[in-house]
């Protein structure tokens, strides 16, 4: 079973640990979003991609229903897919459905448990797939297996609004390492999340069934499990804020009275009103992340969108 042939590059949980003190030594304080997603993590991010608020899911399904016919025919026969990040699969299915002979699939995944998962689903949905799971940051840079000599070219696959969760600098890094990745030939087939009205999107950030407050507050949860940390979850409030100077959302937690929170022995004081920034989420317009991609050595070939401009997704080759 592909689920048990993990190529394990986990960070240990003194990584986590470090991360979380440098991020709030920082200020404003901070911890870096990766770490939203550990297995209860992930678990809440599928929900959150289930609400009714939550519009990029369901747009960008849409989308792909009529444009991987054409994707596929761009793509060719016997691509490796890299996917950067394993979710529950179901737009990865749908996209592995609709290509030509795929070669392979390696997802990569920093929660073990998650891409266990993942690659099990995808074992069942696709038996006589080769599929190698590898557990890495892929923020961080990953080496590829060699690819068989019948593999057509390797194409990177990051779907959903991800690429907007890091900072400029780090999203243009990211993409001349997918590049680099995917190598002569290669393409990248991504998800990109427009700019809109702020209604929509702090209530995509803020849904009212509670489920990203729940998930942004599980990182609290986690520190004090892995890192020795001693959050009081209730000394807390969850915000979700578009920041249009930015074209971006940012999601943070609020300090609700002066403390001092622990990570090992390390204090971190705070103020009433105090934040810890959890999560950026960039939008782009059409042609600003055109512009990135040239920038970052990829050439757009095509891109698609819904009828209403709300999400994009882009086929770029190397």
């Amino acid at each position: 079973m592909a689920s048990t042939d993990i190529v394990d590059h986990e960070p240990d949980t003194g990584d986590f640990r470090q991360g979380l003190i440098d991020g709030l030594s920082r200020d404003p304080k901070d911890i870096p979003a990766k770490f939203l997603y550990d297995e209860r993590g992930s678990e809440l991010f599928e929900q959150i991609c289930e609400t009714d608020d939550y519009y990029p899911t369901r747009t960008e399904i849409g989308i792909m229903e009529t444009c991987l016919e054409r994707v596929s025919e761009l793509i060719g026969p016997r691509a490796r897919i890299v996917e950067f990040g394993a979710g529950s699969g179901r737009k990865t299915r749908m996209f592995l459905k609709a290509l030509e002979s795929p070669a392979a699939y390696l997802p990569i995944e920093i929660s073990k448990a998650a891409l266990r998962g993942c690659a099990e689903r995808m074992q069942t949905a696709f038996p006589d797939l080769e599929i190698t799971p590898i557990c890495a940051d892929y923020t961080e840079p990953v080496e590829l297996p060699a690819p068989p000599s019948s593999v057509g070219r390797t194409v990177g696959y990051y779907p959903g609004s991800t690429l907007g969760n890091f900072e400029p600098d780090e999203a243009a890094s990211f993409l001349r390492r997918i590049h680099d990745l995917c190598g002569d030939n290669g393409g990248l087939f991504i998800g990109i999340d427009l700019v809109k009205d702020r209604d929509t999107l702090e209530a995509a950030y803020d849904d009212s069934a509670g489920v990203t407050e729940a998930f942004t507050m599980n990182i609290l949860d986690r520190a004090n499990r892995e890192a020795d940390a001693d959050f009081d979850r209730d000394a807390f409030r969850f915000e979700a804020q578009w920041q249009p100077e930015h074209q971006r959302v940012q999601l943070r937690l609020v300090s609700r009275e002066a403390q001092t929170v622990h990570v090992g022995d390390t204090p971190f004081e705070f103020e009433a009103g105090e934040r810890i920034v959890t999560e950026h989420s960039y939008k782009f317009r059409l042609d600003q992340f055109a512009e990135l991609a040239r920038d970052t050595g990829f050439s757009p070939v095509e891109n698609w969108t819904d009828d209403d401009e709300l999400f994009s997704l882009w086929y770029l080759e190397t």
